[in-house]
Order: structure tokens, then C-alpha cells, then sequence
């Protein structure tokens, strides 16, 4: 107990300068290190954001656009580097105002106390998508921090049951035609793909009259005629309020065959994409990279979810005679068993924040739930926060990619950071940096980052 208050001790006793600017006795000119640092490499991650965004317009630029994607990115750039920038002095003004560093204010005060203040300075469009990415990630890093610690467990496939029950909700409000009024969103566009515009709500349903239906044929199963019969019946059969013009069967089987080559174009394309410069120098590995199961993952979980998916919306159309939006849940979780082939985290955790903004903002039409002043900027300050303890004290629970972007755009700041005095915090953030730090192969060719302003 008395070694355990001693390391309490040298962690509240530790300095800014030892913790995060060990270079530099000035806290002004570490902050101002770090902000010559960001604006380079938030620059160059910026432009290259808004121009694939200018060129996936598919139309030659006027000059308003290009005025207008100049300004974007300058206005991007100044968020998040005064985002960076304004951490450091944070750190730095909390430890003065309480005295000494604590788990909590060591990084995830000071994250939250500038965030929010920082999401201001970007364009108010950008701020509701900029919350869902860093919730998404803070999510992902918040439940492997959770899990370190023994208090929560994986289970198998859980991204595949959060990716169902979103795509779930995002096909009921689909097909009640929300996405028309309250749930506007560019997701529905590619939903709409996927699964066409028959499924699109709301619908009109014709009343039924049940005496018109057709008596079933008598077959003979050793005729070819029969057997000619039974498949044009399959082909043609519909019900009266399937909204879809060919038969039930014929419907599924086309619907389910254009995602699986969709899904299966689209991956094979991205990978084509990522490997520019090997096929340019002909060092290419066609067969591992693009002729693998691979790269039917992606269009066998499309493939499968809107066949399952149109299979089930006709049967329940058939078996209760009428269509409802609410039969687009049972279609919705049958069809998620296709989402097995492509256990993909990110975008589980993607669909997930999506759906719940989407059926937030219906609840609040309906008054079901109040609003939320500023619930972005609230929502990106919180998990912001996440990420950069996370990042600093607790690296093994960070994305490796997220890591090294913070250690690039920092000009390596982060990999610098002295973490040896918050031992007590019971975490071992040094030797967690110097893990991540060696699988990232992170090499410190100098002892001063880029900027020192030593002084």
C-alpha cells in the first residue's frame, strides 16, 4: 500500500514538460509546436478528402467548386488543428489549475474541456458526420478498454447481430417511406441499389379478394409438361400486393444475384485501386490479392441478405395478404445470416450509429423523445475524449492506424511522450506506447519532434 501511494505520489507530482514536452520548458511553444506540426498533415489528409469528393461528382469542376473545396479544406484544417493544438495547452492548464495529474485529467479532461470548443470552428454540415466517426472509433476503443480491465467479453460474431438488427431498422424506415421526410439520409441511396426500388415505401396495398385466387393445377410429376407447369408457376407467381411486377420467386433469385456481383465488383475494384503502383511495376500477385474467397465476401453478404431478405417480405405477403412496413424486421434479421461472410467491425459500428441518428430523429418528429441541443458537438467532445486517453495512456486499445495517423500528423509527438510516471494508474501506458510503437515499426531518428521551439 505504501509503494502503490509513493507511485500515486510521483504521478500527481509529475510535470507537463516530463509528461508531454520533455523538449521544451515552454508551454506556449509546445502548443505552438504542435500547431506548425498539424497544419502540414492536416493539410494534405484534408485536400485529399475533398478533392475524391470533388472528383466523385463525376463532372468537370466550375470555379465556385473549386472556391468552395479550397475553402472546405482550409476550414477543415483549422479545426483540427487547433483540435491538436489546444489538447497540449489543455493538459497543460489543467495540471496547473488541479495541482498534479490524475487518471482522468491526464488526457480525457482536457479532450473533452477542447473538443467541442474545436468542432465549432468547422463547417456546421461537417459536424453531425464528424461525431459519427469518432464515436464510431471511440466505441470500438471504449469496449476493448472495457474488456482489458475483465469487465465486459466478446462475443462470436457480434458485429454481424449489431450490422443486422441497423440494416433491420434501416429497411423499416425504407419501407414506410421515412427516408422520404424525417429520416433523410445518402445511405438510402445506396440501400436503394441494393435492394431496388420495389421495396421502397410507402406503399398502397390493393385490397385482396381472396375468391379470385386460383385453384392449384393438378400435376402429373412423371410429365415434362408438369414439371414445365410447376416452374412457370414458380416464375409468375405473385401475390396482388408484392410490389414488384415479375414473379415472387423469380424476383428473389435476381435480387439477391445483382448485389453478390455488385458486392463482389466493388471489392475486387478497391483492392485494383490500392494496388496502383504494383500493377504499374508488374510485381502484381493476381491470385492471392484478387482471384482468393476474398473477394466474395462483400457481394455474398449483399447477395445473400436481399435474397433472403425479398424471400421472406413475399411470404409474409402471401401468407397474411397484405403488405405492412413492419414485416421488413423479420425479412430484415432472416436476411442478416447472409451478413456472416463479411464480419466487418467498422462498418457494423457505422450502421449501428447511423441507424440509432436515423430513429432519433424520427422520435423526435413524433415527440416520443425530447431534443438535444448541440448533441454533436456533446457526442464528439465525449468520445474524442475516449480517443486520446485511450491513445495516450492506453495504446493496445487504439486502432493501429488511428495511432500512426496521430503520431504522423504530431510530427511524432506522440511516440515522445513520457508516460513512465503514471505507473500507479495500474495500465502500464509506457510499456502499452512501446508495444504499439514497435508493431507500427516507429522509428525516433531524432530525439526532438518536428517544430521543438526549443527554449
Amino acid at each position: 500500500m505504501a509503494a502503490q501511494s509513493k507511485l500515486a505520489e510521483v504521478a500527481f507530482n509529475c510535470t507537463c514538460q516530463e509528461f508531454i514536452h520533455p523538449w521544451t520548458k515552454s508551454c506556449a511553444c509546445a502548443t505552438a509546436g504542435m500547431l506548425l506540426s498539424l497544419i502540414p498533415g492536416t493539410f494534405r489528409t484534408y485536400s485529399m478528402v475533398y478533392m475524391l469528393a470533388l472528383i466523385m461528382r463525376m463532372r468537370i469542376p466550375s470555379l465556385k467548386d473549386l472556391r468552395n473545396t479550397l475553402s472546405s479544406i482550409l476550414q477543415s484544417t483549422a479545426f483540427l488543428s487547433l483540435n491538436g493544438s489546444l489538447f497540449i495547452l489543455a493538459i497543460c492548464l489543467v495540471r496547473q489549475f488541479l495541482g498534479g495529474f490524475y487518471f482522468g485529467t491526464a488526457a480525457w479532461l482536457p479532450a473533452l474541456l477542447v473538443s467541442s470548443l474545436s468542432l465549432a470552428v468547422e463547417r456546421p454540415e461537417r459536424r453531425a458526420p464528424l461525431a459519427m466517426y469518432v464515436a464510431n472509433v471511440g466505441v470500438e476503443t471504449l469496449w476493448k478498454m472495457l474488456e482489458a480491465r475483465g469487465l465486459v467479453r466478446s462475443i462470436p460474431n457480434g458485429q454481424v447481430f449489431i450490422m443486422g438488427v441497423s440494416l433491420t431498422a434501416f429497411m423499416y424506415l425504407y419501407r414506410a417511406g421515412l427516408h422520404k421526410t424525417v429520416a433523410k439520409d445518402a445511405t438510402f441511396k445506396a440501400l436503394g441499389l441494393i435492394m431496388g426500388k420495389e421495396e421502397e415505401g410507402p406503399f398502397n396495398t390493393p385490397p385482396v379478394n381472396n375468391s379470385q385466387r386460383s385453384r392449384p393445377l393438378r400435376l402429373n410429376i412423371r410429365c415434362i409438361t408438369s414439371h414445365l407447369q410447376i416452374y412457370d408457376q414458380m416464375m409468375t407467381l405473385k401475390h396482388s400486393c408484392c410490389p414488384h411486377k415479375a414473379g415472387c420467386a423469380f424476383y428473389a433469385l435476381l435480387g439477391g444475384l445483382k448485389p453478390f456481383l455488385g458486392g463482389v465488383g466493388l471489392q475486387v475494384g478497391l483492392k485494383l485501386l490500392l494496388n496502383i503502383p504494383k500493377i504499374l511495376q508488374f510485381k502484381m500477385q493476381w491470385r492471392q490479392q484478387i482471384f482468393n474467397k476474398g473477394s466474395l465476401q462483400l457481394g455474398l453478404a449483399l447477395g445473400i441478405f436481399s435474397l433472403l431478405y425479398k424471400l421472406t417480405s413475399c411470404g409474409l405477403r402471401h401468407s397474411f395478404g397484405y403488405d405492412k412496413a413492419v414485416f421488413a424486421i423479420p425479412a430484415g434479421l432472416i436476411g442478416s445470416i447472409g451478413l456472416l461472410h463479411f464480419p466487418n467491425t467498422t462498418v457494423s459500428l457505422y450502421l449501428m450509429w447511423k441507424s440509432l441518428q436515423l430513429l432519433y430523429n424520427w422520435g423526435v418528429s413524433q415527440e416520443k423523445v425530447p431534443e438535444v441541443p448541440n448533441f454533436s458537438l456533446i457526442m464528439y467532445g465525449f468520445f474524442t475524449a475516449v480517443l486520446c486517453h485511450s491513445t495516450v495512456l492506453e495504446a493496445r486499445s487504439m486502432r493501429p492506424s488511428y495511432f500512426k495517423f496521430i503520431q504522423n500528423i504530431s510530427g511524432g509527438r506522440l511516440s515522445r511522450f513520457n508516460l513512465k510516471s503514471f505507473e500507479a494508474f495500474g495500465v502500464q501506458s509506457q510499456d502499452q506506447a512501446n508495444q504499439v510503437i514497435k508493431k507500427l515499426g516507429i522509428v525516433m531518428s531524432s530525439p526532438n519532434p518536428l517544430f521543438p521551439l526549443i527554449v
